[in-house]
């Protein structure tokens, strides 16, 4: 039976909170309420306002006082015996609390898409050693669909991703904006071409790309899929540094983040090649379980990715 049902009033409104029973501990120690309240951080007048209150509360008189200093009843004595327990109760709850933060707080598991984990994590995580260097960080990579599974398994504490949405069973937040470029090795006839790839063209041809599952190929197969859909990739390969390696072999074409080919372009190793009426902007998100707010480490890190946004 509830309070509610038998008519009881909650306990938190019969007993004394944890500052009375302080401040009354504080008297029986100094025998002045004087310097009780100077000890707590607070005006006697307050002081003795919180004792009143209290005694109210209770039922009881608590504290005599007088010109020479405020004394005990021998009601407030026998509270004050009750009041030491719960407080040193108290105590051990926070100590528990505190080691329970500390275990938290030792630890980050981050799980994020390739690009991120590849470009945009290993600042951040430096930037975060510098806040944090007690805590110790593990990094899985993987493709979108990957940190998701982490997620929803309890094996993460804090995931990024690249797609269009956020997964399922998952909340998130943008932490910055991508998009995706279609490079060709200088040697390349796309290299040398005047005019832009149509999205019809950039469809039919085999091209070097993520596996499925990776936020690039989401948005890929999401913006060509009124144009007839991607052909048949000429290769399939799990990691951005692989389809960029193949790409500057002159393999043949692909399609990559910006952040991750901004070296090669600027030193000519590739060449990006426009494509006309395509969208290929994505937002880059930070993604957590449903209803569980990141918190310590993985929080701050958060924050961080806030300070330091991603831009492509």
């Amino acid at each position: 039976m509830s309070d509610e049902d038998d008519g009881r009033v909650p306990l938190a409104h019969r007993v004394p909170d944890l500052g009375a029973l302080e401040l009354l501990l504080a008297v029986a120690r100094h025998g002045s309420l004087g310097r009780a309240a100077r000890e707590l951080g607070i005006t006697q007048p307050a002081a003795s306002s919180r004792i009143r209150s209290m005694e109210r509360q209770l039922g009881v008189a608590l504290v005599d006082r007088s010109p020479r200093g405020s004394r005990l009843t021998d009601a407030g004595a026998l509270v004050t015996d009750w009041a030491r327990r719960v407080v040193e109760a108290a105590e051990a709850f926070d100590a528990g609390a505190q080691a329970l933060r500390g275990r938290r707080d030792s630890r980050l598991r981050v799980a994020a898409s390739m690009t991120i984990a590849e470009y945009l994590l290993p600042g951040w995580l430096i930037a975060l050693r510098a806040e944090r260097p007690g805590t110790a960080v593990s990094l899985m990579a993987g493709n979108s669909a990957m940190v998701a599974r982490r997620l929803l398994a309890g094996e993460a504490d804090l995931g990024f991703v690249e797609g269009l949405s956020v997964p399922e069973g998952l909340d998130g937040t943008p932490i910055g904006h991508d998009r995706l470029l279609v490079v060709a090795a200088p040697s390349h006839p796309w290299a040398r071409r005047r005019a832009p790839l149509t999205p019809a063209e950039l469809a039919a041809t085999p091209l070097i790309l993520r596996e499925r599952g990776s936020g690039t190929r989401q948005v890929l197969d999401s913006a060509l899929r009124q144009y007839g859909g991607l052909a048949d990739p000429l290769l399939e390969l799990a990691s951005t540094t692989a389809v960029k390696a193949a790409a500057v072999s002159g393999a043949g074409p692909a399609v990559l983040s910006e952040l991750a080919v901004t070296e090669e372009l600027t030193a000519r190793r590739l060449t990006a090649v426009p494509v006309e009426d395509v969208d290929l902007h994505r937002d880059l998100r930070a993604v957590w379980p449903t209803s569980h707010r990141p918190t310590g480490p993985a929080r701050d890190l958060l924050t961080l990715t806030r300070r330091r946004p991603a831009s492509g």
